[in-house]
């Protein structure tokens, strides 16, 4: 009987990445994930790629920034930066044992490492313009994952399951098929100017002209169902509120309100997580302005599990990031930030496009 584990690789490696003869490979993950590790280790062989892996142990984030200084946080090795300037595809398992553990972390400190690292993301994102480079990200369910999203162990590895259609009898076939019907969302979405999102606490303009709308639909994320683009950097103007609460780098905030003035944040404040909302707009000077707009089309993810890869593509939300924004999308906007904020948009809210209604209540009309 097929794993969990081998059906998940095989679909990374094939239908996301297509991995061929003589790529280099690099596995990311925790040590907790190791099942999925080297089930795509092994798939990586079979296609005839070079597999490189970097496993991290528990806790180890939590240890860099409690006993690391400055000069540490500030410093990015050779190594980094050659495999982000020489790997073919890249494969990231959003796992762990402890998804809090940098909630006490000196949010300054996190911010000074995000913004050296800016600069790898940098070089991927070129080398990814250019066809140089692929990357995914796919998770692997663990206990503590399973506490964060209120759920059992087996109920939350179901829940991942499905969210990946590895309940389908042909996952790439039921990927292929969300791509053909974002397809037509991002048909419809193409060529408008202006987007205008109504909704709780929230009255908010975006400039989309100019900027390309993308299909997600299991190329980068597992599991994947939105459709996004990046705004004109100085356009977002007036107000929103994300009801459904994030996780970024291991800290929960919730309840988050924001106000734009020509494209960038004038006051902010969250009902949790405020002091690191604020210390994580202080990033750069790309932090405070827009960098994504999307909506959440994924059916299957029904509520949040506080996992910003399933959370931001739950059906009937959008979601806007903070921060550094995509080139192949049209966008300038550059930042080690890149913070997706959900908002539930299922009732009392619209979105139109060049002043027609085009998204009502979660659905496209």
């Amino acid at each position: 009987m097929t794993t969990y584990e081998q059906k998940l690789a095989s679909l990374l490696c094939g239908y996301s990445l297509n991995i061929k003869k003589d790529d280099l490979v690099l596995i990311r993950g925790e040590v907790c994930a190791e099942p999925l590790i080297k089930a795509c280790f092994k798939e990586v062989l079979l296609r005839g790629g070079h597999p490189l892996v970097r496993m991290s142990f528990s806790d180890q984030n939590a240890l860099f920034f409690q006993h690391g200084s400055d000069h540490q946080f500030s410093y990015v090795s050779l190594v980094d930066k050659i495999q982000a300037e020489t790997v073919a595809a890249q494969i990231s398992i959003d796992s762990t044992d402890n998804s809090k553990q940098l909630t006490n972390a000196d949010p300054a400190k996190v911010a000074i490492q995000q913004k050296v690292r800016g600069d790898l993301r940098e070089i991927m994102f070129e080398r990814e313009d250019k066809g140089e480079f692929v990357w995914v990200i796919a998770p692997y369910p663990t206990p503590s994952m399973a506490q964060d999203a209120e759920m059992s162990f087996t109920e939350y590895s179901d829940f991942v399951y499905n969210a990946c259609k590895l309940n389908e009898k042909d996952p790439i076939a039921a990927w292929q098929a969300v791509d053909k019907a974002q397809a037509e969302i991002v048909k419809r979405l193409t060529g408008t100017k202006k987007v205008h999102i109504k909704g709780k606490n929230t009255d908010l303009t975006l400039d989309v002209e100019g900027r390309l709308w993308r299909s997600c639909c299991g190329q980068r994320n597992m599991p994947d169902g939105e459709v996004f683009t990046s705004p004109v950097e100085n356009s977002a103007t007036g107000e929103i509120y994300f009801d459904i609460p994030t996780n970024y780098n291991g800290v929960e905030a919730n309840g988050v309100y924001l106000r734009l003035e020509a494209g960038k944040v004038v006051e902010a404040r969250a009902d949790k997580g405020q002091d690191f909302l604020l210390k994580m707009l202080g990033t750069d000077d790309g932090a405070k302005f827009v960098g994504e707009i999307a909506f959440g089309l994924n059916d299957n993810i029904q509520k949040p599990s506080k996992n910003i890869l399933f959370d931001e593509k739950i059906g009937q939300t959008m979601h806007m990031a903070i921060g550094a924004s995509y080139p192949e999308t049209g966008g300038k906007n550059k930042s080690a930030l890149h913070w997706d904020l959900i908002k539930d948009m299922k009732s009392n809210s619209t979105v139109e496009l060049d002043g027609k209604l085009v998204y009502k209540d979660g659905k496209f009309v």
